[in-house]
């Protein structure tokens, strides 16, 4: 026998666990995955990573679609260099791209001769390895990797192409309410240097700070559904790290 009121429950159960889901998306925490390998070694391809919403207050990209609810920040917070932002690219405020916060608004930065500098200051980088290998995409190139420290005392692992890294470049200037962001494998990322697909990134355009990854899978190597392979697939070594 047709049951209207259960059908009317039902529905409602859904309805309701839709807003929790979307308030807790939009004000708290998001899940992405990451895609490309231009923060490697830091982030992996497959890497799934909770973003917190609320560290850099909210705009109309903490929603779902970009919602015109209201204009600029609400509850803004500055964030500090050296964090791990994912933010709605400038170039069509629709894509997500994740980078490490570089220049704040006024700094200059520059790169000459391989060597950072911001503010007119090289950036300290300490020499880790010389034999690491890694992605770029679906290649694999050799590397030197360093840990860099910026003026704030916080540190990171960077790499840079052992043959014909990234040389020189202009001198970048901040604007107002923009931020200069950079990608961890240097050789191998899409960031705030090319100001034609990606420059500068306004505040508005912040989603929020990568704090942990809660889940890895190596696709390369399997199925994550073919659980015999899951020793080989999964990178159970990365689950819950912290992202620095």
């Amino acid at each position: 026998m047709f049951n209207k009121n259960f059908i009317i429950d039902n529905v409602k159960t859904l309805f309701y666990a839709l807003i929790i889901a979307i308030i807790i998306r939009s004000l708290l925490l998001q899940p992405f995955y990451i895609p490309s390998s231009s923060m490697e070694p830091n982030l992996l391809v497959g890497d799934r990573i909770f973003v917190t919403k609320y560290s850099y207050g909210y705009s109309k990209h903490s929603f779902p679609f970009s919602p015109p609810l209201f204009k600029g920040r609400l509850m803004f917070n500055e964030p500090k260099r050296g964090d791990v932002i994912v933010f709605k690219t400038p170039a069509d405020n629709r894509t997500d791209y994740i980078k490490r916060l570089i220049g704040l608004p006024g700094d200059t930065i520059r790169f000459i001769d391989s060597n950072l500098y911001l503010n007119n200051n090289e950036i300290i980088k300490s020499k880790k390895s010389s034999k690491d290998i890694i992605f770029c995409g679906g290649r694999k190139i050799d590397v030197f990797t360093f840990e860099e420290k910026l003026p704030n005392d916080e540190n990171y692992i960077s790499v840079y192409l052992k043959n014909f890294p990234f040389q020189n470049s202009d001198t970048f200037k901040v604007p107002e309410n923009n931020y200069f962001f950079l990608g961890d494998n240097r050789d191998c990322s899409k960031d705030s240097r090319f100001l034609s697909s990606v420059g500068y990134v306004h505040k508005d355009n912040l989603v929020g700070k990568a704090q942990f990854i809660f889940f890895s899978s190596d696709r390369t190597k399997g199925s994550i559904f073919s659980f015999w392979n899951w020793n080989k697939s999964l990178r159970f070594n990365r689950f819950f790290k912290r992202i620095n």
